[in-house]
């Protein structure tokens, strides 16, 4: 092997040996980089979204259903890869972290028939997975968050669960438990019309703030999608604000751009995201 490969190969097993897993970092459309979800651990990132569409009796990934591929199922892209992980990390997806992995899947098919298919594949990886039984919580490496076309009252109904239902804005303060709904998130753009150009405007602040302080003392977690995402000068004002202001996850599809601002801004870069 040429000096130069055999360089690039031992920076490459550098970065990931010392990468720094990052509680705020989320990977929107994480299935359309290069290397799913290794891209995002390899840039510290402890979130990642995954679309899915039932198709045969098979959960495949991929933002619109005329782009579905046999091979790239949940269980090759996420599941499989995550349980070795685990596996190797002795308990954990980031070796001698004490950092919990939200993996989100966001149905896309119909709901209630595509949960059902979750549940099934979800039950061969219970020993890596957080479970979920009446008021109880068993804490695991991943816990898995169900977006998209979610069946509620199914979910509600189960006994027992390996996963847990993402709320929306509409679902603030409703007092729904955090063991069900330990997450509100929302599209930006629909409560907010700031998008980094100049100051954000008061009312809007004070908003960001009182959204972030009814869903804490409820137990849950906040994101929004649809944050300004493009190399911009615009883009980092609305990161600073979220940070400000608490929310636990940034949404990005630029891996490098927001490790590099999460460990330059955050001083709390691992934690649980989640209470129980």
């Amino acid at each position: 092997m040429p000096f130069s490969s055999t360089l690039a190969s031992a920076e490459h097993a550098m970065k990931k040996s010392t990468v720094v897993p990052l509680a705020k970092a989320h990977a929107h459309n994480d299935y359309e980089h290069e290397r799913p979800l290794y891209d995002a651990l390899d840039h510290g990132f402890t979130s990642v979204e995954a679309d899915v569409w039932l198709e045969d009796g098979e959960l495949l990934v991929a933002h619109d259903q005329s782009n579905v591929e046999s091979e790239r199922t949940l269980k090759s892209l996420y599941l499989d890869p995550l349980k070795e992980k685990v596996r190797q990390n002795r308990g954990s997806v980031y070796k001698g972290a004490d950092q919990d992995f939200l993996l989100w899947i966001d149905i896309k098919s119909e709901d209630a028939a595509t949960y059902k298919e979750i549940h099934e594949q979800l039950t061969q990886y219970q020993k890596i997975l957080t479970k979920f039984s009446k008021s109880k919580v068993k804490q695991s490496a991943v816990t898995v968050i169900i977006s998209g076309n979610r069946p509620r009252e199914l979910m509600e109904n189960q006994k027992i669960r390996y996963a847990t239902y993402d709320g929306r804005m509409s679902d603030l303060g409703t007092n729904a438990p955090n063991q069900f709904m330990p997450v509100i998130s929302d599209n930006w753009t629909k409560h907010f019309t700031w998008q980094g150009v100049g100051e954000m405007p008061e009312d809007e602040r004070e908003k960001l703030n009182h959204i972030v302080k009814t869903a804490y003392d409820n137990g849950q977690i906040v994101r929004f999608w649809a944050t300004p995402d493009m190399a911009l000068p615009n883009r980092e004002p609305v990161w600073d604000e979220l940070l400000t202001a608490g929310v636990d996850l940034i949404n990005t599809d630029d891996l490098p751009a927001l490790q590099q601002y999460l460990l330059e801004h955050d001083p709390y870069s691992t934690k649980q995201h989640i209470k129980w």
